[in-house]
């Protein structure tokens, strides 16, 4: 049986109505963890799913939730920024402590684990951190559209395509990326940190998780993956990062 889902709606960072889904395990929760996603994805990928259900079933009660102007949320994708993403997972997890789940995990995939990591630093709520395949520089997203940059920066917004998905990006979305650092926020943390990373990620390279693992120096742990791609798309990497995820939880 699967465990039990609620919906969640909150209010995100530009004032816009957030769809969360919480993931609840039978009885009491041993603790809670909030988790965001990719640049483009939403709540509602499998490695999200996957991971809210194995959490709950290990005891964790787990939100997952769209990002302004993704999935279910309110707002537009196009005025996206870094700062908007990292002020939308302090008020998720704001409202997570205030449904009384709290203290709480924080795990990030991709663009989201370097948000996590950027919130965690002004979340004395936040008791860990876990990082799946997240960027160790901000600005390496920009890879993704390198070809519409110049357009971005001489028009100020563009179309781009992004996984066979076409959508548009202001250039205040450029502007922003260069005023995180998300190594120096790492190495700053003073809790525990989980990275892990495959290390035939073709999206975020595998160099990336060994970066903010030294950053994180004595608080860090490496879970390094042989295979599972960026979105650790087989069940069994799903499983094996779960199974990361979850004795990390435990110990810490």
């Amino acid at each position: 049986m699967k465990p039990v889902q609620q919906d969640v709606e909150f209010v995100g960072s530009q004032g816009h109505k957030l769809a969360g889904k919480l993931h609840l395990p039978e009885g009491k929760a041993r603790g809670s963890v909030l988790m965001a996603h990719c640049f483009t994805c939403s709540k509602d990928i499998h490695t999200m799913t996957r991971l809210g259900d194995g959490l709950a079933e290990a005891g964790y009660a787990t939100m997952r939730f769209d990002f302004t102007g993704r999935g279910e949320s309110g707002g537009d994708f196009e005025t996206k920024t870094l700062s908007g993403n990292v002020s939308d997972v302090i008020r998720a997890a704001t409202t997570l402590i205030e449904m009384g789940y709290g203290p709480c995990g924080v795990l990030g995939h991709s663009l989201g684990g370097a948000a996590v990591v950027l919130a965690a630093a002004k979340l004395k709520t936040v008791r860990s951190v876990v990082t799946v395949g997240a960027p160790s520089d901000a600005t390496h997203v920009t890879h993704l559209f390198a070809g519409q940059i110049d357009e971005l920066k001489s028009e100020g917004r563009a179309e781009v395509r992004i996984g066979g998905r076409s959508f548009y990006l202001q250039s205040q979305f450029l502007e922003d990326l260069e005023n995180h650092d998300v190594l120096t926020a790492a190495a700053e943390l003073d809790r525990p940190h989980l990275v892990i990373h495959a290390k035939d990620d073709d999206v975020v390279s595998f160099s990336n998780g060994e970066a903010l693992y030294a950053a994180a120096g004595a608080h860090g742990q490496m879970f390094a993956m042989e295979s599972g791609g960026h979105l650790l798309g087989p069940r069994s990497a799903a499983e094996a990062a779960l199974g990361a995820v979850v004795e990390f939880l435990n110990n810490n």
